[in-house]
């Protein structure tokens, strides 16, 4: 009993989320290029910004639904393909709608602003999956949440180290 609960609360969560974290981290290994506003503007301020980049949002798409397609070929997680589709297309929904508010508050690309820079991309993952009537239980999302707060800026600082993103967060 305690082992399956300690699985519901850790592992299974961490199962769920792996396509939404490739989702969200391919970009920084694969974008680059032609910004995916194009360069336009909305109401006098770039839409996304120069590092929302079309091959990153293809790149962490690709990765989100590959992981999600990986997975289900585990034991009892053939839904996974489907919960893959729907992260990685949240997951980039979210970051994108981060980078919009913080171009709209008139933040510089770059600028850090806790919170929004590390949760967007979990929360719209997860609401993409409700509809598919898959998901981890309130302590296992209580669990994503604090492992995202530690892993995101952990994951990016590394990044920056390896001279793949430009600050460490």
């Amino acid at each position: 009993m305690l082992t399956y609960q300690l699985y519901l609360i850790f592992i299974y969560p961490i199962i769920f989320i792996l396509p939404a974290y490739a989702a969200n981290g391919a970009p920084v290994i694969f974008g680059s290029g032609m910004p995916l506003d194009m360069g336009r503007k909305f109401m006098g301020k770039r839409i996304f910004g120069s590092h929302k980049t079309v091959k990153g949002l293809v790149s962490g798409i690709a990765s989100g639904i590959l992981v999600g397609l990986m997975e289900s070929f585990a034991p009892g997680l053939g839904f996974m393909a489907y919960v893959g589709i729907a992260q990685a297309f949240g997951a980039h929904a979210g970051d994108l709608l981060g980078s919009f508010a913080k171009r709209r508050a008139g933040m510089a690309e770059g600028k850090r602003l806790p919170l929004v820079d590390q949760y967007p991309f979990l929360i719209i993952a997860l609401l993409f999956c409700v509809p598919l009537g898959h998901m981890p239980g309130l302590k296992g999302i209580a669990f994503l949440v604090v492992l995202t707060g530690i892993m995101h800026p952990l994951t990016n600082s590394i990044a920056n180290l390896m001279k793949l993103k430009d600050v460490p967060w």
